[in-house]
């Protein structure tokens, strides 16, 4: 007679052979498809982060797809031209490397979108994650997180901070964390990151929440100090560094991530085998480091996974959006 653990460890190994045995059903449901190159559009110039990202996973799709893949840039409204470009396609070949920007708050940032991105866009697979680092000038006062926070605290709006621009990840993310932590730092708007680098180094700006790559190499040159990044536990983009939590702050999580997405409109079979495929290609070891040394740590994630994280996400800056009134410049 089988005990109570043998019987679930069979439910358990029954539930995963049929869940890869459905997988595999939907991979080959497709026959005939794709029959023309499949085009994966960017909604950034070449050389940038998503198009880099792009271009790595074109050569793998293509051969696995039996097709072509050509990366088509279309540049412009903070990737927001591309998404609406791939949210109107409608046939059948046609797809989005998007960051979430693109797939979560852009509607709630500018009403007039042409596009929304939660019912107009099919998820496919979450590509890779990156946490946001907490910087300050070099020179910042505190010997450890938690006394430069309570500083923060102390500083009221006579603190201010910097983001490149109204919406961006970097102005929503600090808006977040100053309601986690009671702080209460101006927001300083800039075209880039580089100048809102330039500015903290400078001591115009005590705070900026700045991508990894960016962050870890001013902070080794000793120009800006690291406070924590804004995960829930430490990264193995940045692992000297400690995550907020460690500092006490509370349930924020921020991350910038990229995806594949596609029109709605694309069927169910044909959505199931690319994320199936796009999933096995971005977790394979080559892919893996390929896409660590672009700053991104991998998911690859399936459909559903991806849609439960544009809803998060979504909730989560929706939030802010709205209690603060913010509009995209």
């Amino acid at each position: 007679m089988l005990k109570f653990w043998q019987f679930a460890s069979y439910l358990i190994a029954s539930q995963a052979l049929l869940t890869w045995a459905s997988a595999q059903i939907s991979v080959q449901s497709t026959p005939g498809w794709p029959s023309q190159p499949v085009r994966l559009v960017v909604g950034f110039p070449a050389g940038s982060s998503p198009d880099l990202t792009a271009r790595a996973l074109a050569e793998p799709l293509a051969r696995a797809l039996g097709q072509t893949v050509l990366v088509d840039n279309k540049v412009g409204a903070a990737g927001n031209i591309a998404a609406d470009f791939v949210a109107r396609a409608s046939d059948n070949h046609t797809i989005g490397l998007m960051i979430n920007g693109n797939m979560t708050i852009a509607r709630l940032l500018n009403p007039k979108l042409p596009y929304d991105p939660l019912t107009d866009l099919t998820p496919i697979s979450l590509i890779g994650v990156s946490p946001l680092v907490l910087c300050a000038p070099a020179n910042a006062p505190g010997a450890s997180a938690e006394e430069f926070l309570a500083a923060a605290r102390a500083g009221g709006n006579r603190w201010n901070y910097g983001s490149p621009g109204v919406g961006t990840v970097g102005h929503l993310g600090m808006e977040l964390f100053k309601a986690k932590t009671g702080t209460a730092a101006v927001h300083v708007p800039y075209p880039g990151y580089p100048q809102v680098t330039t500015a903290m180094i400078g001591g115009d700006l005590q705070l900026s929440l700045l991508p990894p790559a960016l962050a870890s190499a001013l902070v080794k040159a000793g120009k800006l100090r690291a406070i924590g990044i804004t995960a829930s536990s430490r990264s193995a983009l940045v692992p000297e560094l400690p995550s907020l939590a460690e500092a006490g702050v509370k349930d924020f999580n921020l991350e910038i991530w990229n995806a594949v997405a596609a029109p709605n409109s694309l069927p169910k079979p044909m959505v199931a085998r690319l994320s199936a495929l796009v999933a096995d290609i971005v977790r394979s070891p080559e892919m893996r480091q390929k896409l660590l040394t672009q700053g991104w740590q991998v998911v690859g994630s399936n459909a559903e996974e991806l849609a439960s994280r544009v809803r998060l996400d979504s909730a989560q800056l929706g939030q802010i959006i709205t209690s603060q009134g913010i509009k995209a410049e």
